[in-house]
């Protein structure tokens, strides 16, 4: 079985139509264990009950933005070792510093392609 057959990949983002265009991509590449969550904190509650290889966060989300959900991530043994993939507009430096400081594992700016897309996953859990 293929890397892509199994990974669980969480999508979370605030926007509806940004959640649906990354489920795309992902099932474009032929990954199709995917669930998604439309903030940070269900985010977090979700993962404890239903683990995942890899999330997809946005960055700009209302009460706690994609960053603090990694630091939530990566501060709980359970979930600390999940990879992590921020998807941003607006890569700063300072949100790359940030990221890389919490142990962000790879960033893809919007607007992003399904190949764009991919190679970041890549980078993370290996070619598929």
């Amino acid at each position: 079985m293929s890397i892509k057959e199994t990974l669980r990949v969480m999508v979370v983002d605030d926007m509806s139509i940004s959640r649906g265009l990354l489920i795309s991509a992902l099932e474009e590449m032929g990954i199709y264990k995917v669930v998604a969550e439309s903030s940070g904190q269900s985010a977090v509650a979700r993962i404890a009950t239903d683990p995942v290889h890899l999330v997809l966060a946005d960055y700009n989300m209302p009460g706690m933005d994609g960053l603090q959900l990694l630091e939530a991530l990566r501060r709980n043994r359970a979930t600390q070792r999940v990879g992590y993939i921020l998807v941003t507009g607006t890569p700063t430096p300072q949100v790359v510093d940030t990221g890389r400081r919490l142990g962000l594992n790879n960033l893809v700016q919007k607007p992003f392609t399904t190949q764009s897309l991919k190679r970041a996953i890549e980078t993370v859990v290996g070619k598929f």
